[in-house]
């Protein structure tokens, strides 16, 4: 009865408050040790002596609504220059009374996106919304229809432009990508010497000699009287330049495929295209989505580049609201608004391939 007794009370018995709880993660997480307790401290005052002071600066101490000379005569941020000209920097030189129409483009971009991150949309009736809202959208950003104003590419800036190269490169290059990656493994020797050629080719030169070679060299060969629109030939360039990189990361995928999977499929009957589509593709494009991502996101990111040839994409239309006197001194403000809508898109971009990559991961 006694040994009862005393094995009851060994089991009612909780381990120490130190060991459980907000304290036991602490102690096994930020002082477990003599050097994660220094490590821990050093960062205590790193942040101490950091956060008060940006928060003052970022918050307490800003100007939201002022104008530029009194943006000066404060010690805190001025994020005026962002309150005053979003208009600008977002829509660019598209006319003022009109920057209703990129707005509801980039309203029906965002809506298209969205429905496309969830698996369950993945029917042929989003495919006729993609259509349907592409053409919307450029009906409203072109005009000329609907008693729409006819508004010419070159007063096209800001974020919707940044978001048509983004958008258009990608969904456009990673086909192409596909495509040389599979000409690249091709026995036919013609195709893998043209899809070899191209790819070393692309990827022995950055992406600013492309755009420079497409917005001044490439209308020097063009007949008298024959110009291609600037934002076309820099969307071409992003394409050309992306699906390159594309295409060896699809290659090493299909290089990790094993012989049994296409032996599998001559023994089913399939022909090279059924092999592809319903067998190999399928793998070797689901175990490379991290470094396919990954290129995607840099090709997000580079869009920037193409301020080099005068496009007045998010960062261009942001550096000439910093041209103006009144504004001048203000960059921090506007190239970290700049900066976390850049992130915003490479955070989406990033969280949507961890999602994919946990729906599509059936092997485990």
């Amino acid at each position: 009865m006694s040994e009862i007794i005393s094995n009851t009370k060994l089991q009612t018995l909780k381990p120490p408050v130190t060991n459980i709880g907000v304290l036991g993660w602490i102690k096994a997480n930020l002082f477990n040790g003599w050097f994660s307790s220094i490590l821990t401290l050093l960062t205590i005052l790193l942040l101490w002596n950091t956060v008060p002071p940006l928060f003052r600066w970022a918050f307490l101490n800003s100007a939201w609504t002022a104008g530029g000379s009194v943006c000066r005569e404060i010690d805190g941020a001025c994020w005026s220059v962002v309150v005053n000209n979003i208009r600008f920097i977002i829509f660019g030189f598209f006319p003022y009374d009109h920057q209703w129409r990129p707005l509801i483009a980039m309203l029906i971009l965002f809506g298209l996106l969205g429905f496309s991150r969830n698996r369950n949309f993945w029917r042929r009736e989003l495919v006729y919304a993609w259509m349907i809202g592409l053409v919307t959208m450029g009906i409203l950003m072109r005009g000329g229809f609907f008693g729409l104003e006819t508004v010419e590419s070159t007063s096209w800036g800001g974020l919707p432009l940044t978001l048509l190269l983004s958008v258009f490169a990608l969904a456009l290059a990673y086909p192409l990508g596909v495509v040389l990656a599979l000409g690249r493994q091709s026995r036919l020797p013609v195709i893998k010497s043209l899809c070899v050629v191209y790819i070393e080719l692309i990827r022995g030169v950055p992406l600013i000699s492309l755009l420079f070679m497409g917005s001044i060299i490439f209308p020097l060969f063009l007949p008298e009287g024959v110009t291609i629109n600037t934002i076309l030939r820099a969307l071409v360039a992003m394409i050309l330049f992306t699906a390159a990189y594309i295409a060896e990361v699809v290659r090493g995928g299909l290089q990790g495929m094993s012989t049994g999977q296409y032996e599998a499929a001559d023994s089913l009957g399939l022909n090279y295209y059924l092999t592809m589509r319903l067998i190999i593709l399928p793998q070797a494009l689901k175990i490379v989505i991290p470094p396919t991502v990954s290129i995607l996101i840099s090709a997000f990111k580079d869009t920037s580049l193409v301020v080099i040839i005068s496009l007045y994409d998010l960062l261009k239309s942001s550096q000439t609201v910093l041209s103006n006197p009144e504004w001048m001194g203000f960059s921090r403000e506007v190239y970290i608004v700049v900066a976390i809508l850049y992130f915003l898109g490479c955070f989406s971009m990033s969280n949507f391939s961890r999602k994919l990559e946990k729906d599509l991961d059936t092997g485990y």
